[in-house]
């Protein structure tokens, strides 16, 4: 892991956030299978080494991957809440972003992600039974692609407006074949069956636009049926009329939301 250095821009926008050094957002960089990947790490004003630290990852949406580790910043609202209710938020924060012509599906992007977590557990104390994925969009379908392989890693989980189906393909997505080689749960009759399988032992929050035109509403729907089939931990709040981009604002927004979410942990952590 390096340290790295925010552009100017980017500083400046988010310089609420920051009154103290190595607290705030952080700058960071990690290098993994030969590739160097650039990652801004939000670091609670009143961090101490003295304790344990929670550990979110957050996910972004489709459209803000590259490689300067700053475009994906605003994506999904978590800043701009973070910004609004910083007592909310006692936790070390990551914001992991997708290479272009990848997605949360891409497996090399799933193994930067862990490195990224693992860097931040260690340099900021983080508590390895306290550690939630969450993702908007693309960022969503990413929570249960990377809970389905490693359940044992994550806490809680909260999936934003995510598609769970097999991804399509564009220009600028690799083919679903890899998507379905990756995931079991793909390969599976019903994958959202599937899917709720796989994670049926982690506590999980999910959000929806009623209105989304830009992922059905009926993939968290059927998410949700068999999560509940299954027994497991799950509440979903969907927003009646809400289209795809104001779905996060509204969830961050919930009171409640993060109270939930730093209430769950793991009895012990993952080895």
């Amino acid at each position: 892991m390096k340290r790295t250095l925010l552009t100017l821009a980017a500083v400046a926008a988010l310089s609420s956030l920051s009154t103290a050094a190595e607290t705030g957002l952080l700058g960071r960089s990690i290098a993994l299978a030969g590739q160097r990947y650039l990652y801004p790490v939000y670091v609670p004003l009143d961090w101490a080494p003295t304790q344990k630290w929670p550990v979110v990852l957050f996910l972004h949406g489709n459209g803000s991957q590259g490689s300067d580790g700053l475009r994906h910043i605003p994506v999904g609202s978590l800043i701009a809440a973070i910004r609004a209710h910083r007592d909310r938020f006692p936790a070390v924060i990551v914001f992991p972003q997708a290479r272009e012509g990848t997605r949360w599906s891409t497996p090399a992007m799933q193994d930067m992600v862990l490195a990224q977590l693992d860097s931040a557990i260690e340099e900021f104390n983080g508590d390895p039974t306290r550690v939630y994925l969450t993702g908007f969009s693309m960022g969503g379908g990413g929570v249960v692609r990377i809970a389905s392989r490693w359940p044992e890693r994550f806490a809680a989980l909260i999936d934003m407006s995510g598609r769970i189906s097999v991804n399509g393909t564009t220009r600028d997505q690799p083919s679903t074949d890899e998507d379905v080689r990756t995931h079991a749960y793909l390969r599976s009759a019903d994958p959202y069956d599937e899917a709720a399988r796989l994670i049926r032992a982690i506590p999980i929050w999910v959000f929806h636009g009623g209105a989304d035109q830009t992922v059905p509403v009926q993939e968290s729907r059927r998410l949700v049926t068999a999560l509940k089939a299954v027994g497991a931990d799950v509440r979903y709040t969907e927003y009646p009329g809400l289209d795809h981009n104001p779905t996060p604002p509204q969830a961050w927004g919930e009171k409640g939301l993060s109270q939930w979410l730093f209430a769950q942990h793991r009895p012990e952590a993952a080895k």
